[in-house]
């Protein structure tokens, strides 16, 4: 009897603590709209190439917008920036049509992205780009393209979004390259 008790006992006690767990789904992402603001700069963020990302805050009603996917990783890293994250997402540049157009509602989820880093290509401002594609595939062919190399989320160095390397990239890129860039 006292076995069948303390079945029963643990298995009430398991029951409540999946209920706990209950993750709510992330809010979705927004469309990007001539209306999106660069947190960053306060640009336009369609008045530049390369991928885009947005951060959803618990506290906002509005989307954080980023004229680059590189600048959406680095608001995480930086101490002075809010917490509440809800959802993070990146371009999806696997289905993007070109580096001057990498879409309006093609978003990913950031933390599962596959990035290239390190690539010739630069984002909004001119930067460093990380370069982020929905599968590890289409990131490798970006990367054997343009070079760099494919990490995940947690994989970005900190000292690469936080940077303040501005350079142009090397290797003679016309702005022509950029175009077919993502096609691998």
């Amino acid at each position: 009897m006292k076995r069948t008790n303390l079945a029963a006992m643990i298995t009430a006690v398991l029951l409540l603590a999946a209920c706990e767990k209950t993750e709510t789904a992330a809010p979705p992402a927004a469309l990007l709209t001539s209306e999106a603001v660069d947190h960053y700069c306060g640009m336009a963020v369609l008045e530049h190439p390369g991928p885009k990302g947005q951060i959803i805050l618990e506290s906002r009603d509005e989307p954080v917008w980023f004229t680059s996917s590189r600048d959406a990783v680095a608001f995480t890293k930086l101490p002075e920036e809010p917490k509440d994250i809800a959802a993070i997402y990146v371009s999806d540049m696997s289905r993007a049509s070109s580096w001057e157009h990498p879409g309006n509602d093609n978003w990913i989820d950031a933390r599962r992205a596959h990035y290239v880093v390190g690539s010739g290509l630069r984002g909004g401002m001119g930067a460093p780009e990380t370069v982020p594609f929905s599968s590890r595939e289409a990131a490798a062919a970006f990367a054997a393209k343009n070079g760099g190399k494919v990490v995940v989320f947690e994989e970005i160095p900190e000292s690469y979004v936080l940077g303040a390397d501005t350079s142009a990239p090397t290797g003679g890129d016309t702005g022509n390259e950029e175009e077919s860039a993502i096609s691998g």
